[in-house]
């Protein structure tokens, strides 16, 4: 987005939501940094600086708003359109890949690029180096975690990346001009000793009935269901079983997210999975406007504004039930998998279940499932070869890498790439109610047809294809 001042200060007058995040306000006079929302008075525009990202406003020498917290503002659309390379570099920065400790050298080996190319990518789109994004990252989430639970800092602190309480003291008193202590001197978020609840920001519309839908299409009982306007599941984190909670407070644009009896150190790793699964950072206005040059989207847009594509909490998970799924119908596929949660799933109290693991898959008995032998040993082999599969890659390589497995075709691929990465332009590929979509709705339909239309959707084809599953409501 190209930062228009009188855009931007217009938007900052009206405190409009849809622009939350998408650029934050620098006040000269304070020597603040505010989001859109800001309940504060609106300053004169003489005093305001427009910044694309959170990071930019530090950099510059702003300090974050005491009030509309910009740590908590969805993750900035400014990055989105950056180049892939670098898209990827912050996905798994945002998963810890560069905590301290870790190296830009290795970080960029990782990546398979140079540590100087990397440097130069992140100077050219982001204007500044990938270090310094990472501890942005590591002190937004503290300051959030902070502010929204009575964690203790130092458990605060190791949970958001930093080696030390000393480190990261100093690195917040640097960013902030305050110490961590004095957030919560202000905190008054009463928690308990196994619950911790969180807020995630994003940006309307939001169309939270048919995400929900969608999931409760496909829950497996035991381990996931949607009750009381709510998606609820068991989760399981580094040996540790918990339960998360989501629901939807609208009046404030927000998720709140209830996690239970999981440890602290690992609520970052359950942040970014939430924000994926329920695809919190996208931009609605951004998506609708590009979709809604093609006829056959246009009026499915203004009937379902907001429409988000539904993530994964575990990759292993979709790229199974995407096999299972084959050329069956979402009842079909929910029923075999269920059987397979019950017969190699780990059984909890209170009729709950995890979802079986790659080993329990790889090594397990499959017959009477209602699978073809060869379906079983694509499962199989599927597992075999999961944990080879690196993040870091090119989503082409991923896709390409899948596609070299047995029984495992483009549109599984592509279907597993899009919800388990939360890729915004990936969809999959040839599908069968795409195609019969397109002529219930009297257009030019068949494989390449899909394909032509699906070039004019870019770069969103996943919402694209989301749309038409809608329209045909299977």
């Amino acid at each position: 987005m190209t930062l228009d001042t009188h855009i931007c200060y217009t938007a900052l007058k009206t405190r409009d939501a849809r622009f939350d995040g998408r650029f934050f306000t620098g006040v000269t006079s304070t020597g603040i940094f505010c989001r859109p929302i800001c309940p504060a008075s609106t300053p004169k525009i003489e005093n305001c600086t427009f910044h694309k990202t959170a990071n930019a406003a530090l950099q510059s020498g702003f300090r974050p708003c005491l009030r509309c917290r910009p740590e908590s503002a969805p993750a900035s659309a400014a990055w989105l359109g950056t180049e892939a390379l670098v898209r990827r570099a912050l996905s798994l920065i945002e998963d810890g890949a560069l905590d301290e400790g870790v190296s830009v050298h290795d970080f960029a080996e990782r990546l398979g690029v140079g540590e100087r190319h990397l440097r130069r990518l992140f100077q050219t789109h982001l204007g500044t180096s990938p270090k310094k994004i990472a501890q942005t990252r590591r002190l937004m989430f503290a300051k959030r975690l902070l502010c929204q639970t009575q964690t203790s800092i130092t458990d605060i602190a190791f949970a958001s990346g930093f080696n030390s309480l000393r480190r990261f003291n100093d690195a917040y008193k640097t960013a902030f001009a305050f110490a961590p202590s004095h957030e919560r001197k202000r905190s008054k978020t009463p928690s308990t000793d196994q619950t911790i609840s969180l807020n995630f920001s994003y940006r309307p519309p939001y169309d939270w009935q048919g995400l929900l839908s969608f999931f409760a299409q496909r829950a497996l009982p035991g381990i996931e269901n949607v009750i009381d306007d709510s998606y609820q599941r068991t989760i399981f984190v580094e040996g540790h079983v918990g339960y998360l909670k989501i629901s939807n407070d609208s009046n404030n644009n927000k998720i709140i997210a209830e996690i239970s009896n999981i440890p602290v150190r690992y609520l970052r790793f359950v942040s970014r999975n939430i924000r994926r699964m329920f695809d919190l950072d996208a931009d609605p206005q951004a998506i609708s406007h590009d979709l809604s040059h093609d006829a056959a989207l246009a009026p499915l847009i203004k009937d379902k504004p907001g429409l988000r594509l539904p993530g994964a909490w575990d990759a292993f998970e979709v790229g199974v039930r995407a096999i299972i799924g084959q050329q069956i119908s979402v009842k079909g596929a929910r029923t075999i998998a269920t059987r397979l949660v019950e017969r190699l799933g780990t059984s909890l109290p209170q009729n709950r279940f995890l979802f079986p693991s790659p080993t329990d898959v790889a090594n397990g008995n499959l017959d009477a499932l209602g699978l073809t032998q060869r379906r079983c040993k694509t499962l199989q082999n599927f597992a075999h070869n999961w944990l080879d599969l690196d993040p870091a890659q090119p989503v082409e390589n991923i896709i390409a890498t899948l596609c070299d497995l047995p029984g495992i075709g483009p549109w599984t691929a592509h279907y597993i790439v899009m919800r388990a990465l939360g890729e915004p332009d990936i969809y999959p590929v040839a599908d069968l109610v795409l195609i019969r979509t397109l002529e219930k709705l009297g257009l030019p339909a068949g494989k390449a047809e899909l394909e032509k239309r699906a070039l004019d959707w870019q770069p969103w084809r996943a919402y694209g294809a989301l749309y038409l599953w809608s329209y045909d409501g299977d």
